[in-house]
């Protein structure tokens, strides 16, 4: 059975740091980009970073810019998200998905998906 597995999610006060874990099981995730995605309460899901099967990284949106880095570890199978200066607006549900190939702007491209971290930043 293919998954994905994340964790790493919790609560952390506002400028601290979390890294998140994208884990498969099931297949190898070297021939997979890697997306992270995000949702907040109210709110669509919205891409946050990518990673190719060669480590090529696309930024899906501005705000986390600088503040997240996306890498993968092959060996262990699994894909991190490092998240630095958290914010309050990052607070959200922190999805990781799989495609075959390469990163896609298009969120239905992505044919394996987490259930998902909780992410929350306050004071």
């Amino acid at each position: 059975q293919l998954q994905l597995v994340e964790s790493g999610g919790g609560l952390v006060q506002p400028g601290g740091s979390l890294r998140l874990s994208c884990t498969a099981s099931g297949f190898t995730l070297d021939g997979y980009a890697i997306g992270w995605f995000r949702q907040a309460p109210g709110k669509e899901r919205e891409g946050v970073s990518c990673i190719s099967p060669r480590s090529g990284t696309l930024n899906y949106i501005d705000s986390t810019k600088g503040r997240f880095t996306i890498s993968r570890d092959n060996a262990k199978n699994t894909v991190y998200l490092q998240m630095n200066s958290l914010k309050p607006e990052d607070t959200a549900v922190y999805y990781c998905a799989a495609r075959a190939s390469f990163c896609s702007y298009f969120r239905n491209s992505f044919n394996y998906w987490g259930q998902g971290t909780q992410v929350t930043v306050a004071s």
